[in-house]
C-alpha cells in the first residue's frame, strides 16, 4: 500500500475513549516490536489535544517509554466536522476507528477516508451497520483502491479467522461448523463497558430495519453444501464441553456468512455453513441469563424502556455491564476459548447424496475479549494490511476481516500475539 506520501502509517481516531486507549497502547507496543524492520510513523486524532496527551503520557508511563509523547502526532478533528475528518484521513494510510456506536458514528469517517484514500479499519459488532456499509460504498472504495475492514476487533476476527483456519486445516471439504464460546473470568468477576452494552440496544431495538435492508439487497442464496445444519434449541446441552449453551447473539453469523458469500462467488471456494453459541456453565447460569435476556428483549422494544437500559446498564444487565467498564485486575484474569466443530468430506467423497464422513475441532484462545483481543487484534489487521498488499483482494472495497485476509499472514501474526489458533482432534466418522 502506498505509504510514503502520507506522514503517518496508522492514526487512532478517538484515542482518549475507553476502546481507544488500548488501542494506543497497543500501537505502541507494535512501534518497537524486535521483528519490525523499519519505523512505524503513527499518530493519535481526537476532539482534545490535552486528553490526547494524557493518553499517552499514561501509555508511556505503562509500557516504560518516557519519550512515546515526542514520537507520535496529535490530529484534532471531530466527527461532527467534515471537513477535519478530511485532514485526518489525508494524513494517514490506514485509519484505526475506535469511535462508537458506530451506527451513529462510523459513516463520516468511512466517507472521509475513501474520498481521502485512506483504508479504514473498525472493531463494530453492528451488523446493520457492516451491512449498509458494504452496501453503500464497496464500489466507490474499489474504484479508490482503498480497504474498508469492519468487524476486527474480537468481533469477529477469532470466529471468521477461525472458520478459514478450520477448513484449511480440514483433509477435504468442510461443509458446517458450529463455534462455542466460552469466556473465563477469574476471582473478582467479569465487567463490559457499557458502550458495548449500548451498541446491543440500538441493534436490538432496530432489528426491523435490517431485515429491510437484507430483502433490499437482492442477494441470491449461497448453495448449501451436504446436509443442512440444523439450528439447536434456545438453551441446549452441549455434550464436548460438558454445559449449557444459547446462541451467540453478536456479529459472528452476519460476518461469517458475508466471508462464506465472498469466497464462493469471487474465489469458487465451497461456501460453509456457519451457527455460533456461547457457552453458560450450569442451570443457575442459565436462569439468570434467561431473566436478564426476558427483561432486555421487552424493554429494548420501547422508547422509554431503551432509555432506561442505557441508564442502568448494571442493573438490567446483572451486573454484567457497567459504566466503568472492568477494573485492570478483571482484564488480566479474563481470557476466551472459541472452540470449532466441523464436518465435511473426505478427498474424493462426493457432497450430494452421501453423508458428512469427516470432523474436526479447532480451538482460537487468547487473553481478555475486548480490551486485550481486541486491540490486538485491530493493530494486528493493520499491520497485515500495511505489509502483506499482495496477498489481498486485488482491488480495494468494504470486506469481512475474512474476505480481507484470507490469503495474508494474519493468523500467523495473531499467534505471535497471544491469540492462538489450533487443531485439537480431526477424524474420519
Amino acid at each position: 500500500m502506498a505509504t510514503e506520501q502520507r506522514p503517518f502509517h496508522l492514526v487512532v481516531f478517538g484515542a482518549s475513549g475507553f476502546t481507544g486507549q488500548v488501542v494506543t497502547e497497543e500501537v505502541a507496543r507494535e512501534q518497537v516490536d524486535p521483528e519490525r524492520s523499519s519505523r512505524l510513523p503513527w499518530a493519535v486524532a481526537g476532539r482534545s489535544r490535552e486528553k490526547l496527551q494524557r493518553v499517552l503520557e499514561k501509555a508511556a508511563l505503562k509500557l516504560g517509554r518516557p519519550t512515546l509523547s515526542s514520537e507520535v502526532g496529535i490530529i484534532i478533528c471531530d466527527i461532527a466536522n467534515p471537513a477535519s475528518l478530511d485532514e485526518m484521513a489525508k494524513q494517514a494510510t490506514v485509519v484505526l476507528n475506535c469511535v462508537g456506536p458506530y451506527r451513529f458514528y462510523g459513516e463520516p469517517v468511512i466517507k472521509a477516508c475513501i474520498e481521502n484514500g485512506a483504508s479504514c479499519i473498525d472493531i463494530s459488532g453492528e451488523p446493520q451497520f457492516l451491512e449498509l456499509m458494504q452496501l453503500k460504498y464497496h464500489e466507490k472504495a474499489a474504484d479508490k483502491g482503498v480497504y474498508i475492514i469492519g468487524s476486527s476487533g474480537f468481533d469477529s476476527i477469532p470466529a471468521d479467522l477461525g472458520v478459514i483456519y478450520t477448513r484449511n486445516k480440514m483433509n477435504g471439504t468442510l461443509t458446517a461448523v458450529e463455534s462455542f464460546l466460552t469466556i473465563h473470568s477469574g476471582p473478582e468477576g467479569l465487567s463490559i463497558h457499557d458502550g458495548t452494552w449500548k451498541s446491543a440496544i440500538y441493534g436490538f431495538g432496530d432489528q426491523s430495519n435490517l431485515k429491510k435492508l437484507r430483502n433490499a439487497s437482492n442477494l441470491k442464496p449461497v448453495p448449501l453444501v451436504g446436509p443442512k445444519l440444523k439450528r439447536r434449541w434456545p438453551i441446549s446441552y452441549c455434550r464436548e464441553l460438558k454445559g449449557y449453551s444459547i446462541p451467540f447473539m453478536g456479529s459472528d453469523v452476519s460476518v461469517v456468512r458475508r466471508t462464506q458469500r465472498y469466497l464462493y462467488e469471487n474465489l469458487e471456494e465451497s461456501p460453509v455453513q456457519y451457527a455460533a453459541y456461547v457457552t453458560v456453565g450450569g442451570i443457575t447460569s442459565v436462569i439468570k441469563l434467561m431473566f436478564a435476556g426476558l427483561f432486555f428483549l421487552f424493554f429494548v422494544r420501547f422508547g422509554i424502556g431503551r432509555q432506561l437500559l442505557i441508564k442502568f446498564p448494571w442493573f438490567f444487565s446483572f451486573g454484567y455491564f457497567s459504566k466503568q467498564g472492568p477494573t485492570q485486575k478483571q482484564i488480566d484474569a479474563a481470557s476466551f476459548t472459541l472452540t470449532f466443530f466441523g464436518q465435511g468430506y473426505s478427498q474424493g467423497i462426493g457432497t450430494d447424496k452421501n453423508k458428512p464422513n469427516i470432523k474436526i475441532c479447532t480451538q482460537v484462545k487468547g487473553p481478555e475479549a475486548g480490551y486485550v483481543a481486541t486491540p490486538i487484534a485491530m493493530v494486528q489487521a493493520a499491520m497485515t494490511l500495511l505489509n502483506d498488499a499482495s496477498y489481498l483482494p486485488k482491488a480495494g472495497g468494504v470486506f469481512t476481516p475474512g474476505a480481507a485476509f484470507s490469503k495474508t499472514k494474519l493468523i500467523d501474526r495473531l499467534n505471535k500475539h497471544g491469540i492462538e489458533f489450533s487443531v485439537i482432534s480431526s477424524s474420519e466418522v
